[in-house]
């Protein structure tokens, strides 16, 4: 089951190039996005109403989309507005058409009910596109549901063990803390101290220093939005803030950030946007490059383990899993979305209720 009625990120801005028609999947729906005239993109049913051809083969003209089968053209609400060798056009003859809001280098579509497609709801990512952070990008495919991406976003003690010589560096820190939960709207709030840890290879320390107190916060918002926020402290400050986390005065030894998204494309595959972003006044260039890269290693030990539970899920009859303390982030954040799907569900069977009463 997918929840329709949020934001997921159908790819970063520069997947959708000018002049372009760019077929995507998404909760198992063929869509087709393009720019228009002025830039902004426009997304489509992938689907001609006339014989279903796709119309990412179609020819983008000014604002609209024609169909290279047979010729219709479809505006970007989804209106056909002309058909070859005939001067009227049936109400009828439309596709699909979805909002989309292209922010923070994400292209954003909303695959619910128009009415309620809200763009305050797109949580902001973090130092995107900002001249005084750098910034990289990527994205990685899985055969996975996407829900165990998101299980895995939600509990960061797996860094001790499938990370342990990239994310991890080689320490128990991340299994042995213990995270403060808390609910925010449409999410989650997760924060805690990794104590007396190796500090980033990817960052240079002053004075030689080589492991640190880090505070990790991440809000975790629906359908799949990860958005970290990671600050390092000499040893020692853990234990003296306790949960309350770093001195908002007291200035970081370094910062980080992340911004991830995991998309749905059908049941069994799912796409996973991420980036990475250093403060420019301690990093470099080069520093930003060697972020991505080890993201990209890691990231790499994510795929690996989580297709090889899925494929152990797929084959076990009735699958069910021993719960422990580490599990209470993801736990919560699944029920978060069966509710909203749950909410979703009843509210489009009302009036189809109504009507057969």
């Amino acid at each position: 089951m997918f929840l329709r009625n949020c934001w997921y990120v159908a790819g970063w801005s520069h997947h959708f190039p000018a002049g372009q028609a760019v077929a995507r999947t998404l909760l198992g729906e063929p869509i087709v996005f393009y720019r228009q005239a002025a830039g902004t993109v426009a997304a489509l049913e992938d689907r001609c109403c006339h014989r279903l051809a796709p119309l990412s083969k179609g020819r983008i003209e000014g604002n609209d989309l024609r169909c290279m089968y047979h010729g219709l053209k479809f505006a970007p609400s989804g209106a056909c507005v002309e058909i070859p060798g005939q001067n009227v056009v049936p109400p009828q003859a439309r596709v699909c058409a979805y909002p989309t809001v292209e922010q923070d280098s994400w292209v954003w579509l909303w695959m619910g009910d128009p009415a309620l497609g809200d763009p305050a709801l797109i949580p902001p990512a973090l130092y995107h596109n900002d001249p005084e952070w750098w910034m990289q990008t990527g994205e990685l495919a899985y055969e996975a549901n996407y829900q165990l991406i998101n299980d895995n976003l939600l509990d960061l003690a797996h860094l001790s063990y499938v990370h342990e010589n990239t994310l991890g560096r080689n320490s128990m820190s991340w299994a042995e803390s213990r995270p403060t939960i808390t609910p925010i709207p449409r999410g989650l709030r997760i924060a805690r101290w990794v104590v007396n840890n190796p500090s980033p290879a990817y960052l240079k320390m002053a004075g030689g220093i080589s492991r640190v107190d880090m505070w990790a916060s991440y809000d975790y918002m629906v359908p799949g939005i990860f958005l970290l926020h990671t600050k390092t402290y000499p040893v020692g400050t853990a234990a003296a803030r306790g949960d309350m986390g770093p001195d908002p005065d007291a200035a970081p030894l370094t910062e980080t950030t992340t911004s991830q998204a995991v998309t749905p494309i059908d049941e069994r595959h799912t796409i996973y946007y991420y980036s990475g972003c250093l403060p420019k006044d301690i990093a470099s260039a080069e520093d930003s490059r060697q972020q991505l890269a080890l993201f990209e290693r890691a990231f790499a030990e994510d795929n690996a383990m989580i297709e090889a539970q899925a494929r152990v899920i797929a084959r076990t009859p009735e699958p069910r899993m021993l719960g422990i303390r580490a599990d209470h982030a993801l736990n919560q954040f699944r029920r978060l979305m069966e509710q909203l799907i749950a909410a979703e569900t009843s509210a489009s069977a009302a009036p189809a209720l109504e009507a057969a009463g």
